[in-house]
């Protein structure tokens, strides 16, 4: 898995945080609130999109009324209290970030979220420390499956795509990786369950936690 590997990046809801549960409640909450329903097919609709690409999908397929700005600054506000007191670190993440940090790697988030809300996640759980770069979708030119996101984390980082191993917990991130040349490794989350043959099919390897990695980590030489 890490082989000839100098950098590590990652996705973050649901592939480094259970966080998932949380967007589906504000999802339902913000509908009803305009008296609409959530769709069916909605989670697998905006899969991969930036939070800008997302406000422009919501205000375009629902006919808000409301500008992009005042949508993504109530989706802020519904959301960061919950990053601060509420999400937590997946399994094995803590020692894995640790030992990446040991062993040299270079470490970067690529997250579809808004940076205000990326830096109080990490901070509330303390691994701001151990990443080398925070890029958003709307740092890029185009969310994920484009491979942007994550070509500037290896710009950033100063590596190479081939170089690169990233961690995902959706099919677009799986793309988005791939797209940028990278070696990607899909991470099981119970909110993507319904895609996980496809996630099997995509990625290059599949962990279901990441105490998986700490083995392959701890005899790996960068």
């Amino acid at each position: 898995m890490f082989e000839n590997i100098k950098a590590v990046f990652f996705d973050m809801d649901g592939t480094i945080v259970y966080s998932m549960w949380m967007w589906k409640k504000i999802d339902i909450e913000f509908l009803g609130k305009h008296n609409i329903e959530l769709p069916d097919n909605l989670q697998r609709e905006i899969e991969g999109m930036s939070f800008s690409e997302t406000a422009v999908y919501f205000k375009e397929r629902f006919s808000l009324k409301e500008s992009l700005e005042e949508i993504k600054k109530i989706w802020n506000n519904m959301a960061i209290d919950k990053y601060k007191n509420e999400v937590k670190l997946k399994k094995g993440v803590m020692p894995v970030l640790e030992l990446l940090r040991d062993k040299g790697y270079k470490t970067g988030i690529a997250t579809s979220n808004s940076m205000e809300l990326a830096l109080a996640c990490i901070e509330a759980n303390g691994i701001k420390k151990y990443f080398d770069a925070i890029v958003t979708g709307c740092d890029v030119g185009a969310g994920k499956p484009a491979p942007d996101i994550y070509l500037k984390n290896a710009e950033i980082c100063n590596v190479l795509p081939k170089e690169s191993l990233v961690f995902e917990d959706v099919v677009q991130g799986i793309e988005a990786g791939h797209n940028a040349g990278m070696k990607v490794c899909a991470v099981f989350d119970e909110y993507s369950v319904y895609i996980d043959e496809e996630k099997h099919r995509k990625a290059d390897y599949y962990i279901n936690d990441f105490n998986e990695v700490i083995k392959e980590l701890r005899k790996a030489e960068i």
